[in-house]
């Protein structure tokens, strides 16, 4: 039985393969999907009357979006997934042994395995649509392309495209493919099919074939015949490496290890190389880490399972700060209609200027045409009352974080939508039930808590209320979704999830700078860890002023652990908000972050870092500034926890991950507990209590959790032994598409 595959053979001997996967939105290799594709090729194999063949996909916008990844995550050892490896790559050499020509026609996803597979065909054809992406994102899953990718991609578009592919996950056009000659042609989509078929035709004919420059080019050519060029470019690659991933990540260096065996030594050992890195890889803590959060991040982006969420075609923004300007940019990239309201024309202006500053730098990267911009800004119309506003289905609140303020406006706007809108505030720190007692339809009300700068940052907390309704919470997940966010649904209560986690950290950041530490030495410890910068770095990126104001939320409530260092409120003070202001904790000029200001401890009146002279602050060893800075965080998740704040250790684990680039390697904050162990923590945390100050003490939620044997993640029966996801939330099945973990700057 082939479910998964269907194909006939026409007069001329042309066989057209079709691969539709029965009930799956998009096409995927599993075990059973390479036993039908190689039940195909014998068929195909045994016709005397076959002439050349055209694999195409019965999807309407993916070609095959790579290995299903319960498949990866079912893999119990490295002899396991070696043995896994081996078979696709011999189901893939089977397409490349075949008799006759074959041709790939590819439309949507071609990424991972899917690629792979194409690559193994004679030709590849591509249509041009905006769906269409071709790349290899393996390396950002902790493992490498394993089914013949690390050789074929050298031997088709050259040693350095081939690195550019593999290395670093970057998925390309139909048109980027064809320069790089990893596409024959690229074509408009009506025309997919029928170059497709030409294509093949001319191959049974013996006719000189329309393809693209191909082989990399004449200084790829060199390269690749050229031993000394070759560890030339594979050293570059190895140092690069080390620099982008400070060694925490070992897959880019397997990956380049097996092309250079392939290289030297023939395809044979190529492929084998290839196949026992994956096996080591497979078992490393970055891929079960890597997999795990990928595959929790397709599940975070389904629809939820209960309500009804009204689709979103037009949406209002009140406020036309940077925040507003930057929701109504990415709202209006994804196609939505968005009108932009504040209380003057200089602002709305304002508003206006920067969603197109957003357009511009997109363009200056090759994402937007100059055409594109214009059709996006032409999306967005700003205004300063509410016309156009009966007909908006979303409204979203950005205004200055001052309840009263808040409140107004959004009494004020309720009046002017209509009843079935439903309206959204982005605040960081407050709480959403205040918020929505100036409502008459506080049922039709929650949060979008976007994080700042917008067009990057992937995540979006999606705040539930006490009155918020099932169909506006799935309206507002459904909106998230829409914009290209990553939603978490977190309960309601001062700074939600991601914010109520970072102050601990940044106050305690703050302590030690008090206490004698240096800035560079803490940030640089912090970013060995593996977060994309220190503490202090973080401060200056979302403002003095901003932190001090959302300590100042949480201290109301929680007094005892959160009250910010009063270092925080002096530097608001004194007018050093960080980066906008041109100095903070850091010196800058013209946006540039330069060296910390040495002139900072003396204003402040603090001691000098240790080892000046007649300092005698205490010096720290590195893992006790980290222990310092990240044992509050997970103190604090324990209470979240306990209060309901997110659903899972799961989803707690990716928000952090997306909203404050927590190192995907390492899981998340509370999978990295566990592994730390939560008894020992607690030890450190009472350590501090008793020798430093209260604010450490281990909190109930805490001490209870690490009653249990797995910590967070429940008992070890109910852990992984490798990739499978862990505790929580039990995310579905994902795909070898678009994999990309993102860092997160927090607030």
């Amino acid at each position: 039985m082939r479910a998964s595959f269907d194909y006939f053979v026409d007069r001329e001997g042309l066989a057209h393969v079709v691969f539709d996967m029965p009930d799956r939105r998009v096409n995927l290799w599993s075990r059973a999907v390479l036993d039908e594709l190689e039940q195909v090729l014998a068929e195909l194999t045994g016709r005397g009357d076959l002439g050349a063949v055209v694999f195409r996909s019965g999807k309407d916008d993916s070609f095959v979006a790579g290995a299903d990844l319960d498949m990866l995550a079912a893999i119990d050892s490295g002899i396991e997934a070696t043995a896994l490896a081996r078979r696709g790559q011999a189901v893939f050499q089977r397409v490349a042994d075949l008799s006759v020509p074959t041709v790939a026609a590819i439309h949507g996803a071609c990424v991972g395995g899917g690629l792979e597979f194409a690559l193994a065909c004679s030709f590849r054809v591509a249509s041009e649509d905006e769906v269409t992406r071709l790349g290899f994102p393996e390396v950002q899953l902790g493992i490498l392309p394993a089914w013949g990718g690390t050789q074929r991609a050298p031997r088709i578009v050259g040693l350095k495209n081939a690195l550019t592919l593999i290395l670093t996950g970057k998925r390309i056009s139909a048109r980027a493919a064809e320069r790089m000659g990893l596409v024959d042609r690229a074509v408009p989509r009506a025309q997919l099919t029928t170059v497709a078929d030409e294509v093949a035709r001319a191959a049974i004919r013996g006719s000189e074939l329309p393809g693209g420059p191909g082989g990399g080019g004449l200084a790829g050519l060199l390269l690749e015949k050229n031993p000394i060029g070759r560890r030339l470019v594979l050293s570059q690659a190895r140092k690069r490496a080390r620099e982008e991933t400070g060694g925490h990540y070992p897959a880019p260096f397997a990956a380049i290890d097996a092309i250079e065996v392939g290289l030297s030594q023939g395809m044979t050992q190529g492929l084998e190389a290839e196949a026992e890195a994956v096996g080591e890889l497979a078992m490393t803590p970055a891929a079960r880490n890597l997999i795990w959060l990928y595959r929790h991040g397709e599940a975070a982006r389904r629809p939820l399972s209960v309500g009804t969420a009204r689709p979103i075609r037009r949406i209002a923004i009140l406020g036309a700060g940077v925040m507003g300007g930057a929701i109504a940019e990415v709202a209006a990239y994804r196609g939505i209609d968005v009108r932009l309201k504040d209380t003057d024309v200089e602002r709305v202006a304002g508003g206006l200027a920067h969603a197109a500053r957003i357009a511009r730098r997109a363009e200056s990267k090759g994402r937007l045409a100059r055409r594109e911009i214009r059709d996006l800004m032409h999306r967005i119309s700003g205004t300063t009352k509410y016309t156009g506003f009966g007909t908006v289905d979303l409204v979203v609140e950005a205004v200055f974080e001052d309840p009263e303020v808040k409140r107004a406006v959004l009494a004020e706007a309720e009046k002017q939508v209509p009843e079935e809108a439903v309206l959204a505030t982005n605040t960081s720190s407050l709480r959403v039930d205040d918020l929505a007692r100036a409502l008459s339809r506080p049922e039709r009300f929650g949060g979008l808590h976007f994080f700042n700068p917008v067009e990057k940052m992937v995540l979006v907390e999606v705040v539930r209320g006490e009155r918020t309704s099932a169909d506006a919470l799935a309206t507002l997940h459904g909106a998230a979704r829409a914009l290209g966010k990553t939603p978490v649904v977190v309960g309601d209560g001062p700074g939600f999830w991601v914010n109520r986690l970072l102050m601990p950290y940044l106050n305690e950041a703050a302590h030690l700078y008090a206490e004698g530490v240096s800035i560079e030495s803490l940030d640089a410890t912090i970013e060995e860890f593996g977060l994309p910068m220190g503490p202090f770095a973080l401060l200056d990126e979302i403002g003095l002023d901003v932190a001090a104001r959302v300590g100042r939320v949480l201290s109301a409530t929680y007094p005892e652990r959160m009250r910010p260092h009063a270092l925080l409120h002096r530097l608001e003070t004194m007018g050093r908000l960080g980066r906008k202001s041109g100095r903070g904790f850091y010196r800058y000029k013209d946006g540039r972050r330069l060296e910390a200001d040495p002139r900072l401890k003396d204003e402040l009146g603090l001691p000098q870092p240790p080892g000046a002279e007649g300092n005698e602050a205490p010096v720290y060893e590195a893992d006790a500034l980290w222990a310092r800075c990240l044992y509050p965080m997970v103190n604090e998740a324990a209470r979240a926890l306990a209060d309901g704040i997110v659903a899972s250790p799961a989803d707690g684990d990716l928000a952090l991950v997306l909203g404050i680039g927590w190192p995907p390697f390492r899981g998340g904050l509370l999978r990295w507990a566990d592994e730390v162990g939560l008894p020992r923590i607690i030890d450190r945390l009472d350590e501090w209590t008793a020798a430093i100050d209260p604010r450490f003490e281990p909190s109930e939620a805490l001490r209870e959790r690490a009653r249990w044997e797995g910590g967070f993640y429940g008992t070890p029966r109910d852990r992984p032994r490798s990739l499978r996801p862990a505790g929580g939330s039990r995310p579905a099945g994902g795909r070898l598409e678009d994999a990309q973990p993102t860092l997160g700057e927090g607030f």
